[in-house]
């Protein structure tokens, strides 16, 4: 297959709100050894594309400078170890440039599309289910039984993080900040926490306390998710909404022997990334292919709308996930 030479794509202009970003053409990517070309069909919108956007998330020196870090698509190109994917769908996780018609990554970080989920379903899934899986269950290490607490149940990371522990068979509280997220919280699962009615601290010391906590806002809710662990209980920060910066009284982690720990996904080696692949493939595409499992959708933007997707995204009001269609 002969590949055009230039390609659309949405760039970054400047750091800035989601108006720097803009459409643009750029060169077609071309493999290395290892590495795919896929022709996208849809990408998915993260809060780290517009961490990137802002300028406070600069992408890996080898990666493209270009927003996206998950599509679903048709492989179209293949180097050398790769060629058994060409004219395969899959999703895949990206190091970045996934807003354009095409984008290259690594064979070991694509997975093929679990039976029944259409392409804009798929190309929910890499960014969201490798955060989840590698933080809740291969750093967090939730095992049946456990209490799980996940903060943004509504979002992306909350309701995979609340369908992937209800499977492993934890028991699992969400906090989300409307009705109508609470209830989707609940749909899913979770003892859904209204955080603007209730303290989620006093709703899991009354539980017994979270054996684990998987928390995306960080500042002042630092300290309170110390307080709402139950004894030896872990603590596994994946972003921080409120900021990085608090002060904290770690007399609570010697004393009830807490964990806390934390991870980025995009920095991560590949061979890292290859793994997580090939657990989910395991673990958790069965449950996809089956129906056990599935990505909450939001909606769908057209790849020249990437701005209003970002606005609709920052805006706070969505449920699930957010896509572009790019083909």
């Amino acid at each position: 297959m002969t590949l055009p030479e230039t390609m659309r794509a949405i760039e970054i202009t400047r750091p800035g709100g989601p108006d720097v970003l803009q459409e643009t053409r750029r060169p077609v990517p071309n493999e290395a050894p290892g590495q795919v070309v896929i022709k996208v069909a849809y990408a998915g919108v993260n809060r780290p594309d517009a961490l990137q956007r802002a300028g406070a998330y600069a992408p890996p020196p080898t990666a493209s400078d270009l927003p996206g870090l998950e599509v679903s698509g048709e492989v179209v190109a293949a180097g050398h170890g790769a060629e058994t994917l060409l004219g395969r769908q899959v999703c895949a996780l990206t190091p970045g440039g996934g807003y354009a018609e095409y984008v290259v990554c690594s064979v070991s970080h694509c997975l093929p599309i679990p039976d029944g989920l259409s392409l804009d379903q798929a190309a929910a899934l890499p960014e969201t289910y490798f955060t989840v899986w590698s933080n809740v269950v291969m750093r967090g290490g939730l095992i049946p039984g456990e209490r799980f607490l996940v903060h943004g149940g509504s979002s992306g990371i909350g309701t995979t993080a609340i369908q992937i522990a209800n499977k492993l068979g934890a028991r699992v509280w969400a906090t989300a900040g409307s009705a109508a997220k609470c209830q989707a919280c609940a749909d899913l699962g979770a003892t859904a926490i209204n955080y603007r009615e209730e303290d989620f601290v006093d709703v899991m010391k009354a539980s017994g306390g979270a054996n684990l906590i998987l928390d995306m806002v960080g500042g002042d809710y630092i300290p309170r998710n110390i307080r709402a662990l139950a004894m030896e209980g872990r603590l596994v920060q994946i972003a921080f909404l409120s900021g990085p910066k608090v002060e904290l009284n770690f007399a609570q982690m010697m004393m009830r022997r807490l964990t806390l720990t934390g991870s980025t996904l995009r920095p991560q080696s590949d061979l890292a990334k290859a793994e997580i692949a090939r657990q989910l493939r395991t673990h958790v595409w069965p449950w996809l292919a089956t129906g056990q499992i599935g990505p909450v959708m939001d909606s769908e933007f057209a790849l020249a709308d990437a701005a209003k997707a970002h606005a609709h995204m920052e805006a706070g009001d969505h449920i699930g996930k957010i896509v572009l269609k790019v083909a």
